[in-house]
């Protein structure tokens, strides 16, 4: 995540999290999805081998490979010729992990929901106890993880009316390059955005009541949408996140800014929850397996819903 103002949050602690809570909001997720798949996924993204994921290294371009592997061994095809997306604004070769599941229904297919999450991270970090590797668990194979989940799903059960994009970025830590990039692209080619829904850094829950928040939550009803499709409070408003603009801070704005469509993220990340912003210790241990299965297993039935509403239900509000 862009969060340059934010690193006063590495100085506050993460709060042990309550089992009996995270029991209770298991037992009513219906499991499209187990933690230990979620863990698997993640683990690879934030090993030592990769090292740290910066963009235009060997350690992502690895990433990259795995990403496309797990699409072609679940139906989800490439967009493109090919799954890679070669960024033109970044000035070493680094790629979008770009896949498709086509929509089902005649009428509804030509119109497409981006789902996304960047996987770059920043490489390295200060050393601590010999450790440079800043393995980018939370920030951002947390939501790397959730959209490998989300296309796999898409991808194996096609219940999707609207066409979806599942796509990892690169190069969000230098400037969301790989989303700005893509945004432009699309737009040129005449794509029919009808939202985009991000995902940034999910892997450990809020110390507060809703399970995750929405940047720009005034900008759409997309909230209030994803609620009613949820039957339940399932994100919403983070008063920290409008004081520090996040919607302009992830993989969202550049589709906002290009096609002027709802585009929001999804986080958990509540400036209390996780101190290790840009940090060697973004390690996969610190992360919360069970609570990011939630809020996977959450959002599945969103999307479909998203995807399958007759008509556009998630607009912008007028100012």
């Amino acid at each position: 995540m862009i969060l340059s103002l934010l690193v006063f949050a590495c100085k506050t602690k993460t709060a042990p999290v309550s089992e009996s809570t995270e029991a209770q909001k298991q037992s009513v997720v219906k499991a499209y999805v187990s933690a230990s798949e979620v863990k698997k996924n993640l683990s690879f993204l934030a090993s030592n081998e990769l090292k740290g994921r910066e963009s235009g290294t060997e350690g992502i371009n690895s990433a990259a490979k795995y990403i496309e592997n797990i699409f072609k061994n679940n139906g989800v095809k490439p967009y493109f010729k090919t799954y890679f997306d070669t960024l033109t604004n970044f000035e070493k070769p680094t790629y979008n992990v770009v896949g498709m599941v086509e929509g089902n229904d005649p009428n509804l297919k030509d119109e497409f929901i981006v789902v996304g999450a960047h996987y770059d991270h920043i490489g390295e970090g200060k050393p601590v106890d010999g450790d440079a590797i800043a393995n980018g668990a939370n920030d951002n194979a947390s939501g790397s993880a959730a959209v490998i989940e989300f296309a796999k799903y898409f991808g194996n059960h096609k219940t999707n009316k609207r066409s979806i994009l599942f796509v990892l970025f690169s190069a969000e830590e230098k400037g969301l390059l790989g989303s700005k990039h893509l945004a432009e692209k699309l737009k040129s080619e005449n794509f029919n955005l009808y939202t985009m829904v991000n995902f940034e850094m999910i892997g450990v829950p809020m110390q507060r009541e809703e399970l995750t928040y929405i940047t720009g939550y005034k900008e759409s009803n997309m909230a209030e949408k994803m609620n009613e499709y949820a039957g339940e409070e399932v994100t919403g408003f983070l008063p920290k996140a409008k004081e520090y603009n996040l919607f302009k801070r992830s993989d969202n704005y550049p589709f906002y800014e290009v096609f002027k469509v709802p585009s929001q993220t999804i986080c958990t990340f509540d400036f209390t929850n996780f101190e290790y912003y840009h940090h060697v210790d973004d390690e996969t241990e610190k992360m919360d397996f069970q609570h990011m299965a939630t809020v996977i297993n959450k959002m599945v039935p969103v999307l479909e819903k998203m995807a399958n509403s007759s008509e556009k239900e998630i607009k912008m509000n007028t100012p």
